[in-house]
């Protein structure tokens, strides 16, 4: 089995994983509302209703953003993950103002000894917890295998709920212990501020990506430093990065001696690709060979 066929398989594991696990909290926190009325559960709830809505899309995502450059898709399918999490950052936005909402009339109405079996909310989310933690560790080994930018992404937003779970539980414990269920309202706030932090992240990281911005700097960094000190390089220019989902496309302009041959330069300038994608496994590297010291064509519109 190839690399890239063993990180495919890692990265739809993980995919797997995360929607039987969202698919579990559901169930059981749609039984924990039904029997305890909190807002905070509520809360959680909708985060794993969107965590399934996005574990099915993200599983879908790496699905699709696994199929090879075609004749129609000339750099792959990989920007199918930033449509994803766009669409995901907009519904995330939706559900967390609907939260906030219910949590504000709850608190202007003054009703907030509404929490019920709490014994029962509190089981579940102690489960919930686990089950997260959980997926999260093996949501990390695979994302430093692989790279993957979708795993890493959902690995997050899972670390982040683990937030607004143990803050339910720790509402249901307060109005077990002294009857207190203005804590719950509170707590709903606070994770719907949570969730609109997340989507904001999880959008702008899209957008970015849709609109061909640059890569990171730390990305760009290590491509100058591994060209920079490379043998047969002279100089450099022209470096242009963008982001497709967990793909990297760099262009290089590199300056070398013009007197060499052709074969010999071919040579030093596919090692430099091969040096750079090691350093960058997911980038997609196309160099362009010019002689040291050549004056730039009237028509060229580099700027030295």
């Amino acid at each position: 089995m190839s690399k890239s066929d063993d990180n495919n398989r890692l990265n739809l594991s993980a995919g797997v994983l995360s929607v039987s696990v969202a698919s579990l909290l559901v169930l059981g926190k749609l039984w924990a509302l039904q029997a305890t009325g909190a807002l905070s559960i509520a809360a959680t709830l909708a985060d794993s209703a969107l965590d399934l809505l996005m574990s099915l899309g993200g599983l879908i995502a790496i699905a699709y953003a696994a199929k090879p450059a075609d004749k129609d898709h000339h750099f792959g399918h990989t920007a199918v993950e930033d449509l994803t999490a766009l669409a995901q950052s907009l519904v995330i936005t939706a559900s967390a103002v609907l939260i906030a909402l219910a949590a504000i009339r709850r608190m202007a109405a003054g009703d907030t000894d509404v929490i019920g079996a709490q014994g029962i909310g509190m089981v579940i989310m102690v489960l919930s917890i686990v089950l997260t933690l959980g997926l999260v560790a093996w949501q990390r080994h695979v994302a430093r295998r692989t790279g993957s930018r979708v795993v890493a992404a959902d690995s997050l937003h899972y670390i982040g709920d683990l937030i607004p779970n143990i803050g339910a539980l720790i509402a249901l414990a307060v109005s077990a212990l002294w009857g207190i269920g203005a804590v719950d309202s509170v707590i709903a706030l606070l994770a719907a501020g949570l969730m609109l932090r997340g989507a904001a992240k999880i959008g702008k990281q899209a957008w970015d990506a849709l609109m061909d911005r640059s890569a990171p700097p730390d990305v760009i960094a290590t491509i100058e430093g591994v060209a920079r000190d490379f043998d047969g390089i002279i100089g450099y220019h022209d470096l242009k990065t963008r982001t497709s989902g967990s793909r990297i496309f760099v262009t290089l302009h590199i300056e070398m001696d013009g007197n060499q041959t052709l074969f010999a330069a071919h040579r030093t300038s596919a090692a430099l690709r091969r040096a750079i994608v090691r350093a960058l496994p997911n980038a997609d590297v196309m160099i362009h060979k010019d002689p040291f010291g050549a004056p730039p064509h009237p028509d060229d519109e580099r700027q030295q």
